[in-house]
């Protein structure tokens, strides 16, 4: 099974991919905005489709203290329009911090300023997907062991 993660911005989509173990994300593309949500959701299918995902995964901009600010409310309307327009099931995840977090690994890397808000968003995405992916693991890992004992 693949899984699509989403980082949902104003001007820019940022959509990393898992590799069918669910181990591993990767950054896989930016999907710039268009004057319609629907067009962009049709792209999002159109990947997804393509890489045959089964789920989507989409980070959630809690505010610091955890709660649903505007901006979450905003992307909780816009998964609801996601879930109905792709036909593929949607989870959420935390996505506080991964911006920050992408920006330090891509500089770490020596990428450029420049270079950086070209891919910045998909980056973003791999690290949401790759906690989705680990607390999954986790969670499954966790079970089997109280299944063993």
């Amino acid at each position: 099974m693949r899984v699509l993660g989403i980082d949902i911005g104003s001007k820019k989509i940022g959509i990393a991919i898992s590799n069918q173990e669910m181990t591993l994300a990767t950054p896989l593309t930016v999907v710039h905005r268009s004057s319609q949500k629907s067009e962009d959701h049709k792209t999002i299918k159109s990947i997804a489709h393509e890489w045959e995902v089964e789920l989507l995964v989409v980070g959630m901009p809690l505010s610091l203290d955890g709660s649903l600010g505007a901006a979450a409310e905003n992307v909780l309307q816009e998964i609801k329009h996601l879930e109905r327009n792709t036909g593929i099931p949607v989870d959420t995840f935390d996505e506080r911090f991964t911006t920050t977090s992408a920006k330090q690994i891509l500089h770490d890397q020596g990428v450029s300023e420049k270079e950086q808000k070209n891919v910045i968003d998909q980056v973003a995405a791999s690290i949401i997907l790759q906690a989705w992916l680990d607390h999954k693991m986790g969670a499954s890992a966790s079970l089997k062991e109280v299944v063993s004992d």
